[in-house]
């Protein structure tokens, strides 16, 4: 709850929603009198903040720039309705020539994600995601008629593993609330991406969203990922998925943070406390040594608080 709502990051996809079933213009000081009345041009969202409940006011943007008619707008060319959609989710139409078509709107929605500012993904979010995405082509190698295909062999053992990872453990590791406020944020933009994509007639293809994520699936990965796995050594059985994610991942790398792809460095306090743990004899009895509880005036002999939780944590 203390985080701010998922659904804030895909607002501006919204608006632009709002802007092609109003046809209005881009801000509220830009209405004339041959336009609809202001008070249409602005909507009321509901969102969480905290605990607390707040309405707020959010007003239409304009992506039409001749103001076609709303009746009209399937009578547009399909390169010209790709063009508004990939415009609105801030990506360049180049960056998904390499795409399969059945992925192109979700690795558009990958890149719109990727850009805001709201969104504290780490670089083993994006990498689920994207392992996620190769399920359904998997499957498809798998499935495909004819004992003779080369590549069914890795992308069986591939696909097992996938499907072992998501398959829900008992009991289940706790799941980490940032990576799932994380993924909340991409799925919003997926939703919110998925209906403008609708509103112009599709003119990229719906993906099939059972294949396309599952949640105990990512999770699982980045679990996988941030222990000891990497993305090489999961493809490495089969280079075709090899191949495509690469793919993937390098239409989003271009709209990714700089700081997404630094290598990871130990804060200074975990630093600190490992420097304090090799220096003591590094036992829980020399820990408990240290602290009796049982001696009230034993934490007077620690020499800072952050020993003492230390020492706490250990027993």
């Amino acid at each position: 709850m203390q985080q701010p709502n998922a659904h804030r990051i895909s607002q501006p996809i919204r608006q632009i929603i709002y802007g092609l079933l109003l046809n209005a213009p881009s801000h509220p000081e830009d209405i004339s009198q041959n336009t609809l009345p202001s008070q249409l041009l602005a909507f009321n969202e509901v969102e969480r903040i905290n605990t607390n409940i707040k309405t707020s006011t959010v007003y239409a943007k304009q992506l039409l720039k001749d103001h076609c008619d709303l009746s009209k707008l399937t009578e547009l060319p399909l390169a010209r309705r790709q063009m508004l959609l990939l415009e609105a989710l801030k990506v360049k139409q180049v960056v998904l020539e390499s795409i399969p078509t059945f992925l192109k709107l979700p690795i558009a929605v990958t890149c719109y994600w990727l850009q805001s500012t709201e969104v504290k993904a780490k670089l083993h979010h994006l990498q689920a995601l994207l392992l996620g995405m190769l399920r359904e082509p998997l499957h498809a190698i798998v499935n495909s008629p004819g004992n003779e295909d080369p590549r069914r062999g890795g992308a069986k053992m591939l696909y097992e593993e996938l499907r072992q990872v998501k398959a829900p453990m008992r009991p289940g590791p706790r799941v980490d609330l940032d990576t799932a406020h994380v993924f909340c944020q991409w799925q919003s933009c997926l939703q919110m991406g998925l209906y403008l994509n609708q509103l112009l007639s599709t003119p990229l293809p719906e993906p099939n969203l059972t294949w396309l994520y599952s949640g105990s699936l990512v999770h699982g990965l980045c679990q996988q990922l941030l222990a000891s796995g990497s993305v090489e050594s999961i493809l490495g059985i089969c280079p075709e998925a090899k191949q495509l994610y690469e793919h993937l991942f390098n239409a989003t790398k271009s709209y990714a943070p700089a700081e997404l792809f630094l290598p990871k460095t130990k804060s200074k306090s975990k630093k600190r406390r490992q420097k304090k743990k090799v220096a003591s004899l590094g036992t829980t009895a020399d820990a408990k040594h240290c602290y009796d509880r049982s001696n009230r005036f034993g934490l007077l002999m620690l020499e800072s608080l952050e020993e003492h939780v230390e020492n706490s944590e250990l027993e």
